[in-house]
């Protein structure tokens, strides 16, 4: 049984008239067409009991046959109004329909409007999130061979860009070269903003790259990923320029034991938070807890925050062909930020790595 097939029992089961698929990555993952629609309309509308059809601005038309979709495909120009013609397609298969399924965490609330306005005899009840999620938490050996292809290039990436880490260079530089080099391979895309942070600046976790310089007796993060046929890669790593302090040597030795521990311990039977508790034990038991400020990992596939979250409150047992992250960080605002990231898949008896650059501490420039 196919995805799609899959998403219309579940209609049926819950006795929806159709589901209202918005997210991109959805219908990337249920049909293998991706864009992302800006401030356009793309929808897959999946009945329990009708052919499926792509609702989608009329520019993207042909790109949705040439995936291979072989259900309708309806597009609208600008000046149309989506929201009618999405209405007049629906219902030419089902009248007045009652119960429309929604990916309830994406959808913006104008769009809701919308749709209340065009089907004023349903409900919008059903959200059919969860059952998305447990169809993407487990990957197909196909999807884990695309995961792997996409580490190989992380790996790639990170040889480069360690190569291009020089005192007075500025992180803004070495994404430019290793992303140049990923190009010159035939790697256009990556799967998010290349993250370069020098010393101080790596104590921001979701700090941006900018035209901070490196200087010499410091660390550098790196945190990367790569697009491979529509799957990621998620990494990262910190190296040391010049001879780094005694104290940075210390969080960086205690964040290593605690991702090295973790990832030893990442197979089935142990629980998503139990997991978490195994990294985060070793960083407070060393006197960094309080800097260690993010779960311990997301789930990865098409995207690189998927379900399920590898966290304090999590009790998912762990299943083989669960795919996430495994990367404790530490923090300490002033002085360093160490994060180290493996994303692995989940086997019969423990864990396979995406990426597979040392972790022991790499000194460059």
């Amino acid at each position: 049984m196919s995805k799609l097939q899959q998403v219309q029992e579940w209609t049926a089961q819950q006795h929806a008239d159709f589901a209202y698929i918005s997210d991109p990555r959805t219908i990337q993952y249920l049909t293998g067409f991706y864009s992302d629609p800006i401030e356009r309309v793309l929808a897959l509308i999946v009945f329990p009991d009708q052919e499926p059809f792509m609702f989608a601005p009329a520019l993207e038309v042909e790109a949705i046959k040439e995936t291979g979709f072989t259900y309708p495909v309806y597009g609208y120009l600008d000046h149309e109004n989506p929201w009618k013609m999405i209405a007049t397609n629906a219902l030419s298969r089902v009248n007045q329909p009652k119960s429309i399924a929604l990916e309830k965490g994406q959808l913006a609330v104008d769009r809701l409007e919308n749709l209340q306005t065009v089907f004023p005899t349903a409900k919008f009840d059903l959200d059919i999130t969860d059952f998305i999620n447990s169809l993407r938490v487990i990957k197909t050996p196909d999807e884990i061979e695309k995961l792997r292809i996409a580490g190989k290039w992380a790996d790639f990436a990170f040889e480069k860009g360690f190569a291009a880490v020089k005192a007075g260079r500025t992180e803004q530089q070495v994404v430019a070269e290793l992303q140049y080099a990923l190009m010159k391979e035939g790697i256009m895309q990556m799967s998010f903003d290349t993250l370069v942070q020098a010393g101080a600046h790596a104590a921001e976790p979701h700090g941006a790259t900018n035209a901070t310089k490196f200087k010499e007796n410091e660390l550098v993060l790196f945190d990367l990923g790569t697009v491979w046929d529509g799957y990621i890669s998620d990494a990262s790593r910190t190296v040391a320029l010049g001879k780094p302090t005694d104290k940075q040597l210390d969080i960086y030795n205690v964040c290593l034991e605690a991702q090295l521990t973790a990832q030893d311990a990442a197979k089935p039977g142990i629980t998503a938070a139990e997991l978490d508790q195994v990294a985060r034990d070793i960083i407070d038991k060393a006197g960094y807890g309080e800097y260690f400020i993010h779960r311990l990992g997301h789930g990865m596939g098409m995207s690189e925050h998927e379900f399920p979250s590898i966290m304090a409150g999590n009790d998912m047992v762990l299943k083989p062909g669960m795919c996430f992250s495994i990367e404790p960080g530490i923090y300490i605002p002033g002085v360093a930020g160490v994060r180290i990231e493996d994303c692995v898949a989940i086997t019969e008896t423990g864990c396979e790595p995406f990426t597979h650059t040392s972790k022991d501490l790499t000194y460059v420039g």
